[in-house]
């Protein structure tokens, strides 16, 4: 069974779904998981916002800290899954403790972005649990970059479900 079909089982046996921001995967992670028979009953939509400027107007994220610190930071992760979470939340009527948020963003590359480094990418999971955040290392190139950042996403969803 594949990680994302196994996500998609225990969000739904927790009578949980999930909300998803994407920056550097540009859909990729929720593509990868509703590519899953069923998905539709768990995953309420996905906003990618690969600008800088549509983390703040779309998800929230504080404009001052994108000056401060740029996209590629943990707590840019953590208020762009707080973000996703309360508006799809919100839109869909649907109450937020059972929704689970989550985001990546990083540097896929081929360059640095905001002194960045490549293969930096930050992970957050929001939900009624708490908030939790991952800073991964990757490499290869920018599609290896990508694609090992929706692995470990849903693995480190997994792992906040317990």
């Amino acid at each position: 069974m594949s990680e994302a079909k196994e996500l998609i089982g225990k969000l739904e046996a927790k009578g949980l779904s999930l909300a998803i921001a994407e920056s550097l995967t540009g859909g990729a992670l929720c593509s990868e998981l509703v590519s899953v028979p069923g998905a539709s009953k768990v995953i309420l939509g996905s906003i990618v916002a690969y600008q800088t400027g549509l983390k703040s107007s779309s998800l929230g994220v504080s404009s001052e800290l994108l000056s401060q610190v740029g996209a590629v930071d943990g707590e840019v992760a953590v208020q762009m899954a707080e973000g996703v979470r309360s508006r799809l939340a919100l839109q869909l009527l649907k109450n937020t403790d059972d929704v689970i948020g989550v985001a990546t963003t990083g540097v896929a590359g081929p360059d640095e972005q905001d002194g960045k480094p490549v293969g930096l990418v930050f992970i957050a999971v929001v939900g009624r649990k708490g908030i939790l955040v991952w800073e991964e290392n990757f490499s290869g190139d920018r599609q290896a970059i990508r694609s090992q950042t929706v692995d470990k996403a849903i693995a480190r969803i997994r792992e906040y479900l317990g």
